[in-house]
């Protein structure tokens, strides 16, 4: 099966785990995937990320994390989609939610946070926003 938007599927599958308030979820594996996945960990959003290989497939596994019973991830949203690219430069980056929330930016220099692209003082292509 030939996903056109596989970053998106990524996001509906969380939070569709989370509004079961499943503890794992599985999906496809990528590489910019798992960047993905590195950045919500190191941020708090998710617990831990797995990668695991069966055969010729990889999967990444994503333990969610919840607080008092409800999911740490409030939002998750798309900003650059396949039809219609985002891009920003560094002094027009979003702030999420007053800095409470990230955005996942790719840029030359590798996929960070907003604010690690703010210190690099590099622009590039609004993936997502979490908060």
């Amino acid at each position: 099966m030939s996903l056109s938007d596989p970053i998106g599927d990524m996001i509906a599958r969380v939070k569709n785990a989370q509004a079961r308030n499943h503890k794992k979820v599985e999906l496809p594996s990528s590489s910019f995937k798992v960047k993905i996945a590195d950045i919500l960990k190191n941020e708090g959003f998710i617990k831990n990320s797995k990668v695991s290989q069966e055969g010729s497939k990889s999967t990444l596994t994503l333990e969610l994390k919840y607080h008092l019973g409800n999911p740490v991830i409030s939002s998750f949203e798309r900003v650059s989609k396949p039809g219609r690219r985002i891009f920003s430069s560094v002094e027009s980056l979003p702030k999420i939610n007053n800095g409470l929330g990230i955005a996942i930016v790719s840029t030359s220099k590798g996929v960070m946070t907003d604010l690690d692209a703010r210190k690099h003082k590099v622009g590039g292509e609004i993936i997502c926003k979490v908060f």
